[in-house]
């Protein structure tokens, strides 16, 4: 059960931390891929933040995280800049890939397929019938 203060402490990072991404991003990952935090859970000491992000335009989305986790000490710095007029100490970041909109996606493909397959098989049984 996450505490107002959590809410409000993660709220914080997330908009944070998407404009760190949108001025250091392009540097680290490249131009062309577009991330986008999601969503962010914080400890309930408000050490550690937990960023789930998710990753456009590139089809090896791990490969973008692990960039992120080398440019660590880059990020946490911007980041602690951009914060520390709101937050006390610089929570530690940990990285996480959402993939969420991935399935979703995979899920709308399935459900396309089964929707014309469904639509084919009532056109032969159609066919049939006028035989």
């Amino acid at each position: 059960m996450e505490t107002k203060r959590q809410r409000q402490v993660a709220e914080t990072v997330k908009r944070h931390f998407g404009v760190v991404l949108q001025q250091e991003g392009s540097y680290i990952y490249g131009a062309s891929t577009l991330v986008t935090v999601t969503e962010v859970k914080m400890s309930p000491d408000l050490g550690i933040a937990k960023i789930y992000l998710s990753v456009f335009n590139r089809e090896d989305k791990p490969t973008v995280i692990l960039e992120l986790e080398n440019n660590y000490h880059r990020l946490r710095q911007t980041f602690g800049q951009r914060v520390r007029k709101h937050m006390r100490r610089v929570p530690n970041l940990s990285f996480y890939l959402d993939d969420t909109l991935d399935e979703m996606e995979r899920l709308n493909r399935s459900f396309d397929q089964m929707h014309a397959e469904d639509a084919l098989r009532k056109i032969e049984r159609k066919a049939e019938e006028e035989e």
